[in-house]
């Protein structure tokens, strides 16, 4: 693979931080890539490259996966609409108040961080879930939404890939178990949870933060705009908390049974994204017969707020659309394979691990997904174990810990999409607030896996 592969996402990211417009940068990297693609690969005519980028669109589009993320991102507008105008949030966030276990920012913070972590089997579900139960309060407390976002992302996939009770840790162990390591693939896994050092460094910065209750570069600056105004977003005045908390639960709970059903049982083998998708589907039908038993809103007020609360969530569904598709078209280029190659076979031997770890984080960067670079690295970390005596759990820490890092820093990634959306926050705020705090935890693990390796190899 040549070195051009990397060009299409250099050219969002430069896009994204010049015009500040995330679905221009996401459109002219895709269409780079598939010039690229029509000039090296397929050897057909480049004027048809604006076309190859349509049809590379709808093939993404009409992939079942896929379908099923755009539908539970419009779903989630809908769910979102009828619990803001329901009255609902108003209702809990003084009924949290009046508990005592949100009296204070430190509580409100720790409510999101234990609320993200209960819901562990999925990531997205995780910052939904957070996110759409801690908005009235940040709120309430003057904590801007950049905040909220920053918490709900930098704890679901810490969290998802430390328990690894869910999706991730099977997705792992399916990519663990064609090779002959000595060892059971579990116990591997099992192994990460101590070595995946930006999952821990990252939980303990979340931890500093809402127990200090310090921010700082340009978090600090969105914190001092959200204290200037007055009104951050106009709460419909409290009627019932069941409005929101009764939706809320049926779509854990919905979750958990969808991940067992689709499983046969085993919730390590269910599918997050069909689950999902049902478990959002049966919240938004839940809250719908519980405003019309209630006389909330009638049957054309309900969905009317359905469609206007998809409406809302268009341009980042677009954002989401686009992601996928610069994947796909990025995994056809190659960039994946040409970034993991740049760890090479001459590295001394303790820099085979951080340099993995720096690997996995360009290519989830560039490529807005933690799982593909997964799926690309872990075929290139298992020989290095084999070949070169490493420790299996720790090349493979540092392979997921290295995705999971350049995905907290991507622009382009579905799960930073989908935080901005839980937390109502802008999508380029997020990613500006959050940057300075995904490096420093990215630094710090990168010296960690340096030490350890000079110690144990």
């Amino acid at each position: 693979m040549e070195w051009y592969t990397v060009l299409p996402p250099v050219v969002a990211i430069l896009i994204v931080f010049w015009k500040k417009e995330v679905i221009l940068a996401l459109a002219l990297a895709v269409l780079s890539s598939e010039l690229l693609i029509a000039m090296t690969i397929s050897k057909t005519n480049v004027v048809e490259a604006p076309l190859n980028t349509v049809e590379r669109i709808v093939q993404v589009a009409s992939d079942p996966g896929n379908t099923r993320l755009l539908m539970f991102s419009l779903m989630i507008g809908a769910l979102l609409a009828f619990i803001r105008n329901s009255g609902g949030v108003t209702a809990t966030v003084n009924m949290l108040v009046r508990a005592g276990v949100a009296k204070t920012k430190r509580q409100v913070g720790l409510l999101t961080v234990f609320t993200g972590t209960a819901v562990f089997i999925e990531s997205n579900l995780s910052v939904l879930t957070s996110g759409i139960l801690a908005r009235g309060l940040f709120d309430k407390f003057n904590m801007s939404r950049a905040r909220l976002a920053y918490i709900i992302d930098s704890t679901s996939a810490p969290i998802c890939i430390l328990i690894l009770l869910n999706g991730w840790g099977a997705f792992l162990l399916g990519l663990l178990n064609t090779y002959d390591l000595g060892e059971s693939s579990a116990a591997i896994l099992w192994g990460t949870v101590p070595l995946n050092f930006y999952a821990l460094v990252t939980l303990a910065i979340v931890f500093y933060t809402i127990l200090r209750n310090k921010v700082h570069g340009p978090m600090q600056e969105a914190e001092l705009e959200c204290e200037k105004l007055e009104v951050k977003e106009t709460l419909v005045p409290a009627t019932k908390a069941r409005f929101m908390l009764v939706p809320m639960l049926t779509m854990i709970l919905g979750m958990v049974g969808f991940m067992l059903w689709t499983g046969n049982g085993d919730i390590t083998a269910g599918s997050g994204g069909k689950s999902v998708l049902y478990a959002t589907v049966l919240a938004c039908t839940v809250a719908y017969l519980l405003f019309i038993v209630a006389k909330r809103f009638s049957h054309i007020e309900v969905v009317e707020l359905a469609f206007k609360g998809m409406g809302e969530l268009l341009p980042l569904v677009s954002i989401v659309l686009l992601s996928l598709t610069l994947g796909a078209s990025l995994k056809e280029l190659g960039t994946g394979i040409f970034v993991a190659g740049l760890v090479g076979e001459y590295l001394p031997i303790f820099l085979v691990v951080p340099m993995l770890f720096i690997a996995g984080a360009i290519i989830s960067f560039t490529t807005g997904t933690s799982w593909g670079t997964f799926a690309i690295l872990v075929p290139i970390g298992v020989p290095l174990i084999q070949t070169l005596g490493l420790p299996p759990s720790l090349v493979l820490a540092a392979i997921m810990g290295g995705g999971v890092f350049g995905d907290h820093c991507s622009p382009i990634s579905d799960t930073t999409c989908i935080s901005a959306i839980a937390s109502g926050c802008d999508l380029l705020t997020h990613v500006r607030t959050q940057l300075p705090y995904a490096l420093l935890g990215g630094g710090i693990t990168i010296i960690g896996y340096t030490l350890v390796s000079l110690m144990v190899l």
